[in-house]
């Protein structure tokens, strides 16, 4: 009988492989794009709602405008913009080439 491809330990090896190339190749890519989405999003806000923070930037008259968008937002925001940090803490020290 001849094995059929589509066997249960032909499909884990595959998945198996995508991960590990997955990890290779993309994983640190797709970090990077998270991290710079989530600073990206940290400095809109802080245009938009400066004012909140006593930062005030742009006129209220747009931040009350997007309001109903970043209601779910604004405490996560204003607890990580708040925040206490160390000279050097946002930035995590990757080891690239070693």
């Amino acid at each position: 009988m001849a094995k059929d491809d589509s066997t249960p330990l032909a499909h884990g090896w595959r998945r198996a492989l995508r991960e590990f190339m997955y990890g290779l190749t993309g994983y640190e890519i797709a970090h990077q794009a998270l991290e710079m989405r989530a600073k990206l999003e940290t400095l809109f806000m802080l245009g938009v709602y400066g004012d909140m923070l006593g930062v005030p930037i742009l006129p209220p008259y747009y931040g009350l405008r997007l309001l109903p968008f970043v209601v779910p937002q604004i405490a996560t925001w204003k607890r990580g913009v708040l925040r206490e940090r160390e000279l050097g803490s946002d930035h995590e020290h990757h080891l690239h080439g070693v």
